[in-house]
């Protein structure tokens, strides 16, 4: 049973945004959350009604960003690639690995008690040494849960991890990637209450 068309409102407009048809359904229900989902071909995004063009705009493009993302990780068997590095570099293997769509301010992170790793999608574009070290550093949390010298140590035994490291600070999200005094910090472990020092 569809819903009334008063508790409901579609957008009369359909658009294409990066090649993606878009739908935006504007709800008087929905008042805090934006849903994106596919249906039939097209990218069905759920928004409050009285949210603004502005806002939409950035929704639905953030939408099709992370849809992008999620298609593109299809192809890395994150798995099998944590497996490859655990055993290359003698690191423990996780017990799950997965991609992680809300990681806004960390590149991966770790639960070393649960032996799980999230990798942020917004690695599924970088290049694979980048990803590699990543999913090197996760993985050394498993052995070593904090960032002491004896971390590092494990951590670079991965041959590019300087360079991954200066890529992931480059590339950071983070509106400073300094700790409020100029002091460099981690880029995997930037957040709003991590001040993290690189070795």
């Amino acid at each position: 049973m569809s819903p009334p068309a008063s508790l409901l409102q579609r957008s009369q407009q359909r658009a294409t945004f990066r090649d993606v048809k878009v739908e935006v359904v504007r709800s008087p229900r929905r008042r805090k959350t934006v849903q994106a989902r596919e249906v039939n071909g097209v990218l069905r995004v759920s928004i409050p009604a009285t949210m603004t063009r502005a806002d939409e705009e950035h929704w639905v493009a953030e939408m099709v960003r992370r849809m992008e993302r999620r298609g593109a990780s299809r192809s890395i068997d994150l798995v099998q690639r944590a497996s490859q590095l655990a055993s290359r570099f003698e690191l423990p293997i996780p017990d799950s690995i997965r991609w992680s769509d809300n990681q806004e301010w960390r590149w991966g992170s770790c639960t070393p008690s649960e032996g799980s790793i999230r990798i942020s999608s917004r690695l599924v574009r970088e290049p694979s040494w980048v990803l590699d070290y990543v999913i090197v550093h996760e993985l050394a949390h498993l052995r070593v849960a904090n960032h002491s010298p004896r971390f590092w140590a494990v951590v670079n035994r991965y041959p590019l991890a300087e360079r991954a490291r200066g890529f992931l600070i480059a590339r950071s999200v983070s509106p400073a990637a300094t700790d409020g005094e100029g002091v460099q910090t981690d880029p995997l472990e930037i957040g709003p209450d991590d001040d993290v020092l690189l070795p």
